[in-house]
């Protein structure tokens, strides 16, 4: 459901070291919920025009384990709708967000993201569309300009045709994160527990090589840099949200 202005980590089953992990998960999730009680207030911002069509949309994908909605990524949502000058609508991905069944999950965000962002496009074809998200949601959205098969998935990448209305992706802890990219944010050295292949950063490249693309990871994390530090992963909003919302305005023009 797309709403116009809304106001306001996640964690993933490691397949190649599940003993490691699987205590990190209950903690994690109890993290989560409580990250997402302090999630900002609603927002202020200019009424849309007449028409329904904000100037700007977020298509946000929350973390494993969060409750239907935007998860703790709303607080940077929030930020860039009260930051903004324009007018700015939010919407979730519908997923199911879970650590069963990861694949599957990740498949149908990928699925939902690409349809919400398509039904934007053709509704709102002078929108200016960006991308948010947090753990899986991370993968979520970068998957939808790469596709997914990093993770078992057969989800392919959405059309140029729509993934041009995109002007910014911006997101945190992404299991997906391949080391050296231009959009290679924080301070990982290691690839994440479902790096892309080559192929899938060929993608990215070509959409992202304007500098379209932010993504956060830092060394340690045990999802997109394959460490031992669970509070890593969970705290990115603190060090990082307002870096994210002045990137995410910047490029849709403040």
């Amino acid at each position: 459901m797309r709403r116009i202005p809304a106001k306001r980590p996640d964690i993933q089953p490691d397949v190649r070291r599940p003993g490691r992990l699987v205590a990190m998960h209950a903690v994690a999730a109890a993290a989560l919920l409580s990250l997402a009680a302090l999630a900002a207030p609603a927002a202020s911002a200019a009424a849309p025009p007449a028409s329904g069509c904000a100037a700007v949309n977020l298509i946000v994908a929350r973390a494993s384990t969060e409750a239907a909605g935007e998860g703790v990524t709303q607080s940077l949502a929030t930020q860039i709708v009260n930051s903004s000058t324009q007018t700015v609508s939010q919407e979730a991905v519908v997923y199911p967000a879970t650590l069963t069944n990861y694949a599957s999950s990740e498949s149908q965000g990928v699925t939902n993201a690409e349809q919400e962002l398509t039904t934007a496009v053709h509704n709102c074809p002078s929108q200016k569309e960006v991308l948010l998200g947090y753990s899986q949601g991370a993968e979520v959205s970068m998957d939808v300009i790469a596709g997914n098969s990093e993770v078992g998935g057969t989800v392919t990448a959405v059309s140029t045709a729509v993934s041009s209305h995109v002007v910014a992706i911006a997101n945190f802890g992404d299991p997906g994160h391949v080391v050296g990219q231009p959009w290679d944010l924080g301070t990982a050295t290691v690839r994440g527990l479902f790096s892309r292949s080559s192929a899938q950063d060929s993608s990215l490249a070509a959409f992202g090589g304007s500098g379209k693309i932010a993504a956060w990871c830092d060394a340690n994390d045990p999802y997109c840099a394959s460490g031992f530090n669970l509070t890593v992963h969970l705290t990115y909003l603190n060090r990082y949200q307002n870096a994210a919302a002045s990137f995410v305005l910047s490029k849709i023009g403040g």
